[in-house]
C-alpha cells in the first residue's frame, strides 16, 4: 500500500459495487455510504478513491456532489494517479486504434468512457485538436489533459469546444477558447473520403464535425447513381456532397441554420459540385410539408436529426417525432425509393425507431423493407458494459407501394 495513491475515499454501499466490478464506470448519489463519506466532503471534480463496503478499493476517479451520477471510475485499482502520465498512455492506447482504422488523422481521437476517459471527447483535424470536457472532474483536469495532448501529438492548435448544454447537469459554465497555438484567418478542413469540409471548432455543432456517420456514408455509392437525393437536417452537407461525389444527379441539402447552409454552399464550390448541389434553408418539418404540397420526388432521402428524446422523460413525445418525421420522408419519395433514417437518442431504442418507421409505412399504405442496420462508426467504440455508449442507431429501407 506505500505505492497506492492517497486519495480521500468515496464509500459504497453495500452491493453497490456490482455494477462497477461488472466493467461500468458510473456511482450514481444513492449508491453512496453518505455516512462513511459524506457528498458534501468533496469538492466538485475532486479526485477519490472509490471503496467498497468491504473497504476494498475497487479504483481512483472523481466525484460531483452535486451530479446525480455523483462519481466515474478512470482507472481501476490505485497504483496511477489522474495525471499527465495516465491521460498520455490513456490518449496512446486510443491513438493505436484510430491509427489502425484510418490512413488519415481525421477522426474521433477519445470517446469518453469507452476509452477510459469519461466525460471527456477529443476530435483530430489533422494537426488540429478539439476537446470537449462533460464534467466537472474532467474541467478541473483539464491542465493534466493539455499536457499530455501536447506531449503525445504536438498539435497546431487544441480547442476547448465547452459548450455542450450537458455540462449544466454539472453546474459548468458553456464556453470555447483556444488552450494551444494561435488562432488563424484560415477555416479548418475536415478531409473524408477524398472530399474536403471547412468547419469551425467554436461555433459549429459538437466539436466541429459528426465522424459518427463516416462509415454509414460510405453506404451512399451503391444507392445514388443517377438518382435525386435529399439530404435533411444537413449541417455542413456530409451526406449531400457525397452522394454528389457518388454519382447522384441532384442533391438538395436542407437546414435550419443560415451559417449551415452558407457552409454547405462554400464545401460543394471547394470540391467543385456546386453544379448538382442546392443548399436551402428552412426548418425540417416546414420543407418536408412543402415538398409534398409542391409534389416533389426524390429517389433517395436522408433524415439525420439532432436528437429529439434528450432525457429519458421526453422518449414518448420524441417517439412520437420520429415517426412524423419519418411519414414526411416517405410522402416525398419516388414509389420505389431509399429511406436512410437515423437516431442519435440514447434513450431511443433500435427496435422502437424501426417500428416507427413501419408505423409510418403502414399510415401511408406503403411496404418498408430494411436493407441495412447503421451504428456508430468504430473511432466511437461503444463499451459492452456501458450502453449509455451506443447511442446511434439507423436503417437503410426500400420504401414501396403497399
Amino acid at each position: 500500500m506505500s505505492e497506492s495513491i492517497e486519495y480521500p475515499a468515496l464509500y459504497l454501499k453495500r452491493g453497490e459495487d456490482a455494477r462497477l466490478r461488472a466493467g461500468h464506470l458510473w456511482v450514481f448519489s444513492n449508491e453512496v455510504d453518505v455516512a462513511r463519506s459524506p457528498l458534501s466532503a468533496f469538492e466538485p471534480g475532486q479526485a477519490c478513491a472509490i471503496v467498497d463496503h468491504r473497504d476494498k478499493p475497487l479504483g481512483v476517479g472523481y466525484v460531483n456532489p452535486a451530479s446525480l451520477i455523483c462519481a466515474r471510475l478512470v482507472s481501476r485499482g490505485i497504483e496511477h494517479a489522474l495525471d499527465r502520465s495516465l491521460f498520455v498512455h490513456r490518449f496512446k492506447v486510443a491513438l493505436a486504434l484510430r491509427e489502425r482504422l484510418f490512413e488519415e488523422p481525421w477522426y474521433r481521437l477519445a470517446f469518453g468512457e469507452s476509452d477510459g476517459l469519461p466525460g471527456l471527447t477529443v476530435d483530430r483535424f489533422g494537426d488540429v485538436l478539439v476537446a470537449q470536457a462533460t464534467t466537472a472532474g474532467m474541467e478541473r483536469l483539464k491542465g493534466e489533459i493539455e499536457a499530455a495532448l501536447t506531449k503525445v501529438f504536438k498539435p497546431r492548435q487544441l480547442w476547448w469546444k465547452n459548450d455542450a448544454s450537458i455540462r449544466s447537469l454539472e453546474n459548468l459554465p458553456e464556453y470555447a477558447d483556444l488552450a494551444v497555438g494561435e488562432p488563424l484567418n484560415e477555416p479548418l478542413i475536415v478531409r473524408e473520403a477524398g472530399l474536403e469540409f471547412e468547419c469551425n471548432p467554436v461555433s459549429g455543432q459538437k466539436t466541429g464535425w459528426f465522424y459518427d456517420q463516416r462509415g454509414n456514408r460510405d453506404q451512399l455509392a451503391r444507392l445514388v447513381k443517377g438518382k435525386r437525393v435529399l439530404d435533411m437536417f444537413s449541417y455542413l452537407g456530409g451526406w449531400g456532397l457525397r452522394a454528389a461525389r457518388d454519382g447522384a444527379s441532384e442533391v438538395v441539402c436542407v437546414d435550419s441554420s443560415p451559417a449551415a447552409v452558407d457552409a454547405i454552399t462554400r464545401n460543394a464550390q471547394r470540391n467543385g459540385l456546386q453544379d448538382r448541389v442546392r443548399s436551402v434553408r428552412a426548418d425540417a418539418f416546414d420543407c418536408l410539408k412543402a415538398l409534398r404540397e409542391q409534389r416533389e420526388r426524390f429517389d433517395v432521402v436522408i433524415l439525420d436529426p439532432p436528437a429529439f428524446v434528450k432525457r429519458r422523460k421526453d422518449l414518448a413525445e420524441g417517439r412520437i417525432a420520429y415517426r412524423r418525421l419519418n411519414e414526411l420522408g416517405m410522402q416525398v419519395l419516388e414509389r420505389d425509393g431509399i429511406l436512410i433514417t437515423f437516431s442519435c437518442s440514447h434513450h431511443l431504442p433500435r427496435t422502437m425507431l424501426l417500428e416507427g418507421v413501419q408505423q409510418a409505412a403502414r399510415h401511408l399504405d406503403r411496404q418498408a423493407q430494411m436493407l441495412v442496420s447503421l451504428q456508430q462508426g468504430p473511432d466511437h467504440p461503444v463499451h459492452p458494459a456501458i450502453a449509455e455508449t451506443e447511442y446511434l442507431k439507423g436503417f437503410i429501407l426500400r420504401v414501396l407501394p403497399a
